[in-house]
């Protein structure tokens, strides 16, 4: 399953950002729409409610001032007479075209009247009546609106009074159709021009629903024709419904006064347009406050937290890649302090606990060495009382342990094993190998076998259960001392370096055989090599030949060859004493890759041994 790609923090953070962003500014739009929607219709209704209110109050103004004059010039008419009689108040009905006149005298009770039967009517005993009781206590002049009679409110009439000079007072009533009559003039001019904000308008109907006035030009029809119907039992006062007035649909309310219906029309559209302007401005101003809000956070947290936290993890990648020495200094803020000092402590804590390791290791590892190389030959010369030969070996490590090996032993009186080895790997794991082969390399010689026997016999035993699949090179010679006559088998190992009878070293080279460890059912071939009295062998392995210097060169096998044919006479410990110095000397200070190992014998023949003797 592939792994999902990773992302920066910074790129993640702006995206949730962004989204959180528009969220906001989303949420916010939705909810500034509707906040404007109810803004606007209240602003609405409060404009139609205010309108109403004004209309209403010029139709009363209107009606009131009408009433007040006509009672006015009876109180002056009245005040003039001696006497009034029923027969003065039906002329002054006539004349003044009125609908009803009625005398009060200074005890609130009606003393002459053109309706008999309100004759003797105690004003005082009716609501309606009781309202012109001041005029007996100062007042000089009050106007009712229309309203029911509370002698009979079935009648309605709209009523003025004056005080008179002698006591008590006129007043003057008019019923529907005098009192329309007296004002439908000024209604129709008070409507025609007043608009409800830009497109709206007022419709005054009378009590039958008909058309007084009317922006439109309607009047005389019903009020059916500019869409609008009004169910007063379902529909009150001063409450706002929805009709389709003259095709727009429009917000709408009314009131009734003075026997008049006041309906006031504005447009939905133009109360939506008031929103759609404020929506439209303050979302701008959002855009605006939100761009600059993202940019500002995302600006903020990427230089204090970010770009802090780029710094740790570049300190960390340099702290991951061994670079221990490497301080995280970044303190911009208590937070990212305490997290370098504890990023730091941890450092120095595992710093001291690789310090502590590695001199255990180390410790380990020296011991390691020594066991090693206390198992190889290391006393010389090693056989003190034994003239025939003279024989030196040496090892050099390229780490603590090494997989290069040499060993020489005795597996009879008269026949000295010798070999040299190199293991795969290096370390730990290559020394164990060359534990492992080392011992049974001895232990199938000193039992007797012949060496490509020997050979045969620890393939199959290194074999069984290689699962690291390891394999170790060998030349492994079987020296009889008496004769100077060398059985040896190869396997995959360099060819050593044999010295004369002209003094000079050549390669003797022989087909060699596989690796051991390597395949299981491999045999070997052995070959023979005739000594003569001072012949000398050299073998090696090849950390001596691949040996390189700074610019990466090889020793090789002709300088080798050449160093050993310029050493005439000297001794076995000698050659591998100045093999080592010159292959030291040319690598200079290029590090030893490879571990160095080399072994040197020299027969001298029986007569040296006879010569002791």
């Amino acid at each position: 399953m592939p792994m999902k790609k990773k992302i920066k923090i910074s790129h993640a953070f702006q995206r949730w950002l962004l989204v959180l962003v528009a969220i906001a500014f989303l949420t916010t739009t939705v909810f500034l729409w509707l906040i404007q929607t109810r803004l606007s219709e209240n602003n609405a209704i409060n404009l139609l409610r205010l309108n109403l209110s004004d209309v209403r109050e010029d139709i009363i103004d209107a009606s009131d001032e009408n009433l007040l004059r006509l009672t006015r010039s009876m109180a002056q008419e009245l005040d003039a007479m001696d006497r009034i009689t029923g027969d003065v108040l039906y002329e002054l009905l006539g004349r003044y075209d009125v609908t009803e006149i009625n005398i009060i005298d200074s005890f609130g009770v009606i003393v002459a009247t053109t309706h008999p039967s309100f004759l003797g009517y105690d004003m005082r005993s009716g609501a309606q009546s009781g309202e012109f009781i001041g005029l007996l206590s100062g007042e000089k002049e009050y106007v009712q609106s229309y309203q029911p009679t509370s002698d009979d409110p079935s009648i309605s009439r709209k009523y003025g009074g004056v005080a008179l000079e002698r006591g008590g007072f006129v007043q003057v009533g008019y019923g529907a159709e005098r009192f329309q009559r007296d004002i439908d003039e000024f209604v129709v001019g008070v409507t025609r021009n007043r608009h409800v904000g830009a497109g709206g308008c007022i419709i005054i109907v009378d009590e039958a629903w008909n058309i007084v006035s009317d922006r439109y030009g309607s009047e005389g029809q019903n009020l059916n024709v500019t869409g609008v119907w009004i169910d007063t039992a379902v529909t009150p006062e001063n409450e706002v419904f929805m009709a389709d007035v003259y095709g727009r649909a429009s917000y709408c309310m009314y009131q009734t006064t003075e026997g008049y219906r006041i309906v006031a029309v504005m447009p939905r559209s133009e109360a939506a347009l008031s929103r759609n302007v404020s929506v439209g401005v303050t979302t701008a101003m959002q855009i605006v406050v939100f761009a600059a809000l993202f940019i500002m956070i995302f600006v903020l947290v990427n230089r204090l937290v970010v770009r802090n936290i780029y710094q740790i993890n570049d300190s960390l990648s340099a702290i991951t890649e061994g670079k221990l020495d490497t301080v995280v200094n970044v303190r911009s803020h208590v937070e990212f302090d305490d997290l370098s000092n504890d990023i730091n402590t941890t450092v120095d804590t595992l710093k001291r606990y690789i310090a502590d390791a590695a001199a255990r290791i180390d410790a380990e590892l020296a011991f390691a060495k020594a066991i090693q190389h206390s198992a190889l030959p290391s006393v010389f010369p090693p056989y003190p009382g034994r003239r025939e030969f003279d024989i030196h070996a040496a090892m050099y490590t390229a780490k603590e342990v090494g997989g290069d090996f040499y060993d020489f032993y005795f597996v009879d009186e008269d026949t000295l094993a010798f070999l040299v080895a190199d293991v795969s790997g290096k370390g730990i794991p290559a020394a164990m190998f060359m534990m492992q082969s080392k011992t049974l390399l001895k232990s199938c010689a000193e039992s007797g076998m012949s060496v490509e026997q020997v050979f045969t016999t620890a393939n199959e035993k290194l074999c069984e259960g290689n699962e690291a699949g390891m394999f170790v090179t060998v030349w492994m010679g079987l020296l009889n001392v008496k004769t100077g006559r060398i059985t040896f088998a190869n396997a995959g190992h360099n060819p050593p370096l044999v010295r004369g009878e002209d003094g000079s070293f050549a390669f003797h080279k022989t087909r060699p055989g596989f690796v051991l460890a390597g395949m299981e059912g491999v045999r070997y071939r052995r070959f023979d090599l005739q000594l003569q009295p001072g012949d000398t062998l050299y073998l090696y392995t090849d950390g001596v030949t691949e040996a390189t210097d700074a610019a990466e060169n090889l020793y090789g096998e002709e300088r080798l060859r050449s160093l050993l044919n310029g050493l005439q006479g000297a001794s076995a410990q000698a050659i591998c004493e100045r093999v080592k110095a010159d292959v030291d000397a040319f690598a200079g200070d290029a590090e030893q890759f490879d571990d160095i190992t080399m072994l040197c014998l020299t027969w001298h023949g029986p007569q040296a041994e006879e010569a002791r003797a």
